[in-house]
């Protein structure tokens, strides 16, 4: 396609306007860039408004690189070193916006995740920054324009500039507009996809398991979860279709799903965290009362009660032998569940996988294959723990794209 004196020139055009689309068209038009941002949405940063119950969980006081799993693992220091939580709290009280701070150092705004969009979108005025929204992409090319690398075709026109920026999530909640088009874009320039699944995401159970555990739906539990090298100690929910809470979203970004069952990987949780199960239960060996109602001293009692029918132990105590009590212990200490699945993309917070970060620059996000094309925030295969880390990449990655695009 060729270039037209007719089309409309920008120095940088940012496809999609969540967080860090508009951290980086913000940092960019302050530094003087003239800059187009274009979203398909006919409502601003829905996922930031409905995020941490409305409250938007923004960041986290403790983020570190080993808070993110990424194919490459070393690629997210520069840009979390250089633009920082605390640079994100900085501005948030600027704005004067109202926050707390939670468990595990997640913060929250007082009153409303809008102030967050607010703040944004501030910044992005500040910054001189055009607006196309709603408006979609039906195709990009190189551009014949002098000094311009890119040609969007749009639904608000044929639009040149040198500096192309994706920043359009990932696939999860697909009903707020989630779509696979940055990957497209990677691909159309030849860059590797890892293939990207639903994280931080409910689990579900084998109808054998659910059928004892869905009657406790709503019953909630504190645990240690673990798998493939995540681990975490949180509640754990029981729900209709399986198991969830922060524990249970925190390892489904490490639980590998395979195609068929009997290469699942399991979950492991640790029932009794602050126990010494074998110890305990030997304390106990000699009673007369049931193991569920010992048990109950710990647990809800109907998930006790319903945990020892999964696994037959529905005798006093007196009853086991010294072998099984230790086969007791050890599930306690290391139930190994395998979920049936996960509950998909509309239930899933983020997506794990994305743009390959091996093709990109860790210090500007700009593709090196592609010179003048950037990925930032969720589209590439950067997925943060729950509890404001993916907020933090989107400001982190955005905000070092902004200042080189």
């Amino acid at each position: 396609m060729s270039g037209s004196s007719s089309n409309r020139r920008y120095d940088v055009v940012v496809i999609g306007a969540g967080a860090a689309g508009m951290m980086c068209a913000a940092q960019a038009g302050q530094r003087g860039r003239s800059v187009l941002l274009i979203d398909h949405a006919e409502k601003l940063a829905e996922k930031i408004r409905i995020s941490g119950g409305g409250r938007c969980n923004f960041t986290n006081r403790r983020v570190a690189a080993h808070n993110f799993l990424c194919g490459n693992p070393h690629f997210v220091r520069s840009a979390l070193a250089r633009y920082t939580a605390q640079d994100f709290i900085a501005l948030v009280e600027r704005y004067r916006i109202a926050y707390h701070e939670r468990a595990h150092g997640q913060l929250f705004c007082d009153e409303s995740a809008a102030d967050i969009i607010a703040m944004l979108r501030a910044e992005c005025e500040a910054g001189g920054v055009h607006w196309a929204m709603p408006a979609t992409v039906a195709r990009i090319s190189a551009s014949a324009a002098p000094a311009a690398r890119h040609t969007l075709d749009t639904s608000a026109g044929r639009i040149d500039c040198e500096s192309l920026v994706i920043a359009t999530g990932g696939l999860s909640i697909p009903k707020i507009g989630a779509t696979p088009f940055g990957y497209r874009v990677a691909e159309q320039f030849g860059l590797e996809v890892v293939p990207p699944r639903a994280a931080l995401v409910p689990l579900t159970l084998p109808p054998e398991t659910l059928a004892l555990f869905e009657p406790l739906a709503g019953a909630s539990l504190e645990v240690e979860a673990y798998c493939g090298g995540g681990r975490f100690r949180e509640a754990m929910l029981i729900t209709h279709r399986g198991l969830s809470g922060p524990a249970i979203l925190q390892v489904s970004s490490y639980w590998q799903a395979q195609a068929h069952d009997a290469e699942r990987e399991p979950v492991s949780i640790n029932l009794l965290p602050d126990l010494d199960a074998a110890q305990w239960l030997a304390g106990h060996a000699a009673g007369r009362g049931l193991l569920a109602n010992l048990l109950a001293e710990h647990l809800p009692r109907r998930f006790s009660q319903a945990w020892c029918a999964l696994h037959g132990w529905e005798r006093p105590l007196n009853q086991f032998r010294p072998a099984e009590l230790a086969r007791i212990a050890t599930a306690l200490s290391d139930w190994r569940i395998i979920p049936s699945g996960t509950q998909g993309y509309a239930k899933a917070e983020v997506t794990l996988g994305g743009v390959d970060t091996r093709e990109l620059s860790s210090k500007t996000m700009e593709a090196a294959k592609v010179p003048g094309l950037f990925f930032v925030g969720e589209v590439m295969d950067v997925t943060g723990h729950l509890g404001g880390f993916n907020f933090q990449w989107a400001w982190s990655s955005g905000h070092a794209a902004g200042q080189f695009a």
